[in-house]
């Protein structure tokens, strides 16, 4: 989940992401699978499983666990295929939203996704209706360990980063998708510690949070949907308080 505040939003929901490992293992294990049975089991030929692969050892998925996820796409090409989808919607307080799902069965998902966004106060919205308000990027959220802001910067862009924001003692390191493995890899020889590392979506106009009540209501309907099995990541473009952040997540 990313709202404007990226860095600030996993650093708060550290302790809720560590309660759902098992399920956020599952999603990355579907991830992994789908990538398999599109191309192969070749890393060196298949992008999107080399990609998938980097983002499970960014969330510490255990290497049995990928590797079995692996197998399990090589194996059995007859299972249900996975396709990739993206809702736009609304969450209380106009905030927008980005729901990206990886599912095998759409006529269950776009009903669940529906349901929850009504019923949490929010809604769906037509396609077009809130992604130019996003831009999708590399993102790593890493510790800024012993490195003030400027040493933070200069790593970041030495590995090929087009901007670094620090934030107390975590950042976040921005830069284009095609450079998601060079940048990370450049990150790891910098001995930069990662709280996560992905390819997503950023907000480039944000939505000012400025009731508590409705922010209350943006994080639990995120919640309920990232609940959810076939939604793998859910952005928003909110702002607020991060004191907020930390008492509500």
């Amino acid at each position: 989940m990313a709202g404007h505040s990226h860095s600030a939003n996993i650093k708060h929901r550290k302790n809720a992401v560590d309660g759902k490992r098992a399920k956020i293992f599952s999603k990355l294990a579907r991830k992994l699978i789908s990538a398999v049975r599109q191309g192969g089991d070749d890393l060196d030929t298949n992008l999107k499983l080399k990609y998938a692969v980097e983002k499970a050892k960014a969330a510490n998925m255990p290497k049995d666990n990928i590797e079995r996820a692996i197998k399990k796409g090589a194996g059995d090409k007859s299972g249900d295929a996975f396709e990739e989808l993206v809702y736009e919607g609304y969450a209380p307080g106009g905030v927008a939203l980005l729901i990206c799902c990886l599912t095998d069965n759409r006529n269950r998902t776009a009903p669940d996704v529906k349901y929850t966004l009504e019923h949490n106060g929010g809604n769906l919205g037509s396609t077009g209706s809130v992604a130019f308000m996003f831009k999708f990027r590399s993102i790593f959220v890493v510790e800024m360990g012993e490195r003030d802001e400027d040493q933070m910067m200069e790593v970041g862009l030495e590995a090929g980063a087009d901007d670094v924001l620090v934030e107390d003692d975590v950042a976040t390191i921005e830069g284009s998708p095609n450079d998601f493995l060079a940048i990370k890899a450049a990150l790891e020889e910098a001995g930069v510690a990662m709280l996560s590392a992905e390819m997503g979506y950023l907000p480039e106009t944000t939505s000012e949070v400025e009731d508590k009540e409705i922010a209350k209501g943006i994080l639990k309907l995120i919640d309920t949907l990232e609940d959810n099995e076939d939604v793998q990541n859910v952005y928003a473009n909110y702002v607020m308080p991060d004191a907020w952040l930390e008492e509500l997540s």
